[in-house]
């Protein structure tokens, strides 16, 4: 009979085949840096996928610092060594794994983090970032502005196409969604509103908590956090769905009027688009001048009052189905979010006594606006032009060549049936090229997509 001592090298072994204890025997290697987005190359981190954030803030205006616990729960999709977190700007006081103490560097917008022990793949994994320090605006290549934006009265957090990372750290890119707790302490008196539903409200020492919790998937850009004099109002659509609308007190009367309309067009929405796919609606409407544009954040799109409008509201509601509930791959890929909210605009004026959508579809094609046809909406010509007329409009434009192709009831399968068929998941165009084709097998798109959605040039032929 062997002696007992002869057990421990076997083992040993075992644990490194298997890859259990902690870490024990594993020999990884770091994360890639960067997904290789075409047009964001920096952005995400490979090697793990995060299922939740728990973000926990406290900011205050007057002085404009932030100071911020991320409890990030992912999944190794490969033995890690190290692994990279995007975060623009602040300082990071400690990282921990698993509880245990982990090094860290910064380069960039790249915190790496080295566990104490390496991680295992399929191995779920919790990491604690404690940061602080006052956050960045960022600026786009096209120009615009995002990240955190001070208003008169607080900020907003706004995150297209990468600016979640200048206030909490995270793997930055839209092919990676999860769920999200953000709570966030603000002075009393002042109002923190989020994605979600609100869980928890709690006033202690001059300081109110505001616990927003999000039970779908959610990608880190449609991520909000909006700080400030808010009426927060609760109300019901269809179905009971929870409407929770926030609005700056000295633009209540002014967006009366539009959010009215705000049940009716989640009704109009759902018989376009099918059931509304997540557990509260609503929007955030903060004064003008507080952002540049309106950004569909998930269940309630913020949209500065300057901006705000029926058309808007639509827009952006859209989105809800077509970006937030099925996101994006890449930001190639970015006229599936823009060109179908277009396209519900569209349909909307169709269905409400404005022209057609085939109308406006032959204005556009007849107009003088030659910026549409500068480049293919599925391939933009560089991150500066993501958000460009050709994405939005010549988007819009390659929906309605496929309602002519194929007539209103395969069509509007086509549309419902692709939110459901990818809902909470991530898709590519071509994903969508070959939905459409297997819904309508007996058509022939070649030509829509050769000159309408991948053509460098305007059509011949409407």
């Amino acid at each position: 009979m062997p002696r007992p001592v002869r057990l421990v090298p076997a083992v040993a072994v075992l644990l490194a085949l298997t890859g259990t204890a902690c870490g024990a025997g594993v020999h990884g290697t770091p994360g890639g840096s960067g997904v290789r987005d075409p047009y964001f190359p920096k952005a995400g981190n490979g090697g793990y996928d995060v299922g939740h954030y728990d973000l926990t803030l406290d900011y205050t205006p007057a002085t404009r610092r932030l100071t911020g616990t991320a409890v990030i729960t992912a999944r190794a999709t490969q033995n890690l060594s190290a692994f990279g977190l995007d975060l623009a700007g602040l300082d990071v006081g400690s990282v921990t794994v698993e509880g245990r103490k982990a090094r860290f560097n910064r380069a960039g917008q790249k915190l790496t983090v080295r566990p104490h022990d390496d991680l295992s793949k399929g191995e779920t994994f919790r990491t604690v970032v404690r940061y602080s320090g006052t956050p960045r605006t960022l600026t786009d290549p096209d120009g615009s502005e995002e990240g955190w934006l001070p208003t008169a009265d607080g900020a907003l957090g706004l995150g297209e196409p990468v600016g979640s990372m200048a206030w909490f750290p995270g793997n930055n890119h839209p092919s990676d969604k999860a769920t999200y707790d953000i709570t966030v302490t603000v002075p009393k008196g002042l109002q923190a509103v989020s994605n979600g539903e609100l869980a928890d409200q709690s006033t202690r020492g001059g300081r109110t908590t505001y616990h927003w919790h999000t039970a779908q998937p959610m990608a880190s850009y449609v991520a909000t956090v909006a700080v400030g004099h808010f009426d927060i109002s609760r109300s019901t659509g269809p179905h009971g769905l929870p409407i929770i609308t926030a609005v700056d007190p000295t633009q209540a009367k002014a967006s009366e009027e539009v959010l009215a309309q705000l049940p009716g067009i989640i009704r109009w929405e759902e018989i376009n688009f099918g059931p509304y796919p997540f557990s509260s609606t609503g929007a955030i409407v903060d004064r003008p001048g507080s952002a540049d544009y309106a950004l569909e954040t998930q269940n309630r799109p913020v949209i500065p009052a300057d901006h705000l409008a029926t058309g808007t509201l639509v827009h952006e509601l859209a989105h809800q189905w077509y970006g937030d509930a099925v996101t994006p791959k890449s930001w190639q890929d970015m006229w599936l979010n823009e060109g179908f909210a277009t396209y519900a605009e569209w349909l909307y004026q169709e269905d409400h006594g404005g022209k057609s959508a085939q109308q406006t579809f032959t204005d556009l094609y007849d107009g003088d606006n030659e910026a549409i046809w500068a480049y293919p909406p599925a391939k933009p010509s560089s991150a500066a032009h993501i958000s460009d007329s050709p994405v939005y409009q010549r988007g819009a434009m390659v929906l309605q060549k496929i309602r002519q192709k194929v007539g209103d009831d395969t069509f509007y399968d086509i549309i419902q049936g692709w939110v459901a068929t990818h809902r909470y998941g991530n898709v590519s165009t071509a994903d969508f090229t070959a939905y459409v084709e297997k819904k309508a097998p007996h058509r022939d798109f070649t030509e829509i997509w050769k000159d309408w959605l991948y053509g460098d040039r305007k059509p011949d032929h409407p």
